[in-house]
């Protein structure tokens, strides 16, 4: 059936999806007890300027508070408030001793610096945000105290919340080790969708659950390879949680070979990947497991990761996670590669001309002088930056939002009395944004009456219809930036993703086939696993930079049409590795509609890559009668 935001335009309908799901409880609590009570103790002991500082950190911090491991929490909010401090400090620095031309200058470089940074990852693009963020209030704000204090206050608000998130119980948590119900709940997700990719198989919706499956391995794997002290697993429970998302890997690969296959199974098949999910949430044994029939290769790979599961479960002696970590060489091939140079010259650009336009406005006094021109190029982040959303979806977004809760936060000072109507106001603005980040135009308005609140509690005067005039500015900055022709291609972003996807199933179809492709510490079926999830994990990037792309505007989306075509030929083209895999590990040689299936693939994936123009070579054709990988002896036939 059609629904309502199918007949508008992309760019339109991006602007009005909204995410849905349970309230997440526990980041309500976090958010609570972060903001308000940090502002509260600074009132308190008479360093309010410090206390806003902390609050606005602790704010930022709690927009990248999403649900996970304790681990990976702390990478996902730690590395963003490092980089906030630092940026802090520096513009705090820069405000002390630059006129407005040469604090634009500087302003400008670190947009572009932070830009490029953007295009490695989510948490460096989060972290990229902050710099900026941090960087303009720290040129901007009227504190008293110096950048270094500052960068501590700031730091200190980011590490409150840091340190709410590891010590609070979370839902779950008190079955098994407190430690890890993050990563035992993302474990047991993949068992899940395991089961969910095994009752649609023979399906049309057999695509959509393992793109599915995909999403949870990606999660459970990001869980478990977060941040530690140690280089390997240290305690019992963690190892076994280790153990089991690597059982996790081959009952993967052979529910994808038999969706691939196309046939419906019996119930039969998934009852066995849901008692294993089961165990996983209970921290128990897993009991008897329903064997499902062996008529077929991909159906024996099953029985037989099924039995190696329960072995796995018993022993929990740990395993690998089958992930290689990026080098500082490739983060830095990342920064500066297509994608990398897009976003700093349009974040730059941006980010540089809402701190002129906003000196030029201060300086000239065009509607006062006032003493919070920061906001304007730190709106302009939260716009420009291409990978959190559509242009003009976010800028939509933004200025209702920021009119919504402008509007709010007048009626609302109006009556609450200073300064413990609005310390409570900033509690209860904490306690919304986890929930509120389901909209971007709720989190706006929920952020614009924190802020407001901040503002008035450090002392200056109430700031509503200027900020909706400096919101509005900035949307139409970022709007003209944001659509002008740079350097280079369009669409930098996506054709890198894309092409490094390309890639990926290039290794992992010449594993497959001859065993060229070698993963270094690692042989046989391990090796073949971790380029499988290496291709899978690039292109959930990649479809992830198309989808955002296709909701621009029509004069930026059509510079990626036919990208999504791409996308899907080396899915299906991986899908079909995976089958052949497992028929491989089973009989030794490929059937002819293996054969006939790779070949039109790799013929289609040709072809739509030249109509995109994407310069990354697609896998060439296998060549017959090469010799199998190390994971066994026969030869493709």
């Amino acid at each position: 059936m059609r629904t309502p935001l199918a007949a508008l335009p992309p760019w339109l309908s991006h602007a009005l999806r909204t995410q849905r799901g349970p309230v997440p409880w526990n980041a309500v609590t976090r958010g609570a007890l972060a903001a308000g009570p940090l502002l509260l103790v600074s009132v308190l002991t008479g360093r309010t300027s410090l206390g806003v500082v902390a609050a606005i950190a602790a704010m930022l911090a709690g927009i990248n508070d999403r649900p996970g491991s304790r681990r990976t929490a702390v990478r996902r909010l730690g590395t963003p408030a490092l980089a906030g401090a630092a940026g802090l400090f520096a513009g705090t620095a820069a405000g002390d001793h630059l006129g407005a031309v040469a604090l634009t200058v500087v302003l400008t470089g670190l947009g572009v610096l932070a830009g490029a940074m953007s295009a490695v990852g989510p948490v460096a693009s989060a972290a990229g945000t902050q710099l900026l963020v941090a960087s303009a209030i720290g040129a901007g704000m009227p504190v008293p105290e110096a950048g270094w204090a500052r960068a501590l206050a700031f730091l200190a608000g980011a590490g409150w919340l840091l340190a709410l998130r590891l010590v609070l119980p979370t839902p779950g948590s008190m079955a098994g080790d407190f430690r890890f119900d993050g990563e035992r709940e993302a474990v047991a997700a993949v068992y899940d969708a395991v089961a969910e990719l095994l009752d649609a198989a023979g399906t049309d919706r057999a695509v959509a659950r393992r793109a599915a499956l995909t999403a949870a391995l990606d999660h459970a794997q990001d869980a478990l390879a977060g941040p530690r002290l140690r280089p390997r697993a240290g305690s019992a429970a963690e190892r076994r949680l280790h153990a089991q998302y690597a059982a996790a890997l081959p009952l993967a690969e052979a529910a994808t070979a038999l969706a691939w296959a196309g046939e419906p199974l019996s119930g039969r098949a998934s009852t066995g990947p849901r008692r294993l999910a089961a165990a996983v949430r209970a921290h128990a044994q897993t009991g008897p497991l329903p064997a499902p029939t062996r008529s077929a290769p991909a159906l024996r790979a099953l029985d037989d990761a099924l039995l190696h599961a329960a072995d796995a479960f018993d022993q929990g002696d740990g395993g690998a996670l089958h992930t290689r970590r990026r080098g500082a060489r490739d983060l830095l091939r990342a920064a500066s590669g297509a994608g990398g140079r897009e976003f700093g010259l349009r974040i730059g650009l941006s980010f540089g001309a809402a701190v002129a336009v906003a000196q030029a406005l201060n300086h000239a006094q065009w509607y006062g002088r006032h003493t919070h021109w920061y906001w304007l190029p730190a709106t302009a982040v939260f716009l420009v930056k291409p990978d959190l959303g559509p242009l003009v979806s976010r800028a939509l977004c933004r200025a209702a939002g920021t009119v919504l809760g402008a509007l709010l936060f007048a009626g609302l000072a109006a009556v609450l009395p200073r300064p413990e109507g609005l310390v409570a106001l900033v509690a209860l603005c904490g306690a919304l944004i986890p929930v509120s980040t389901r909209h971007f135009a709720a989190q706006t308005a929920v952020v614009t009456v924190l802020v407001l609140s901040l503002v008035m509690v450090g002392g200056e005067p109430q700031a509503s219809v200027s900020r909706i005039a400096e919101t509005l500015l900035a949307c139409a900055i970022v709007l003209i930036v944001g659509h002008l022709p740079m350097p280079g291609p369009r669409g930098g972003q996506v054709r890198t993703r894309l092409a490094a996807a390309a890639d990926a199933a290039h290794a992992y179809l010449t594993h497959v086939l001859d065993g060229t492709e070698a993963v270094e510490g690692l042989d046989g079926r391990a090796a073949r696993w971790t380029l499988r999830r290496e291709a899978y994990r690039a292109l959930a990037e990649a479809r992830t930079a198309i989808a955002l792309a296709a909701h621009e505007l029509p004069a930026v989306a059509r510079h990626t049409e036919g990208t999504d075509e791409v996308a899907a030929v080396l899915e299906r083209l991986v899908d079909t590795t995976t089958a052949c895999a497992v028929h491989l590990d089973d009989t030794g040689r490929l059937t002819a509609r293996h054969r006939e299936e790779l070949a039109a693939l790799l013929g289609e994936a040709e072809t739509k890559r030249r109509r995109v123009g994407l310069r990354a070579p697609v896998p060439g054709p296998p060549a017959a009668g090469r010799p199998r990988p190390a994971s066994g002896t026969a030869s493709v036939g």
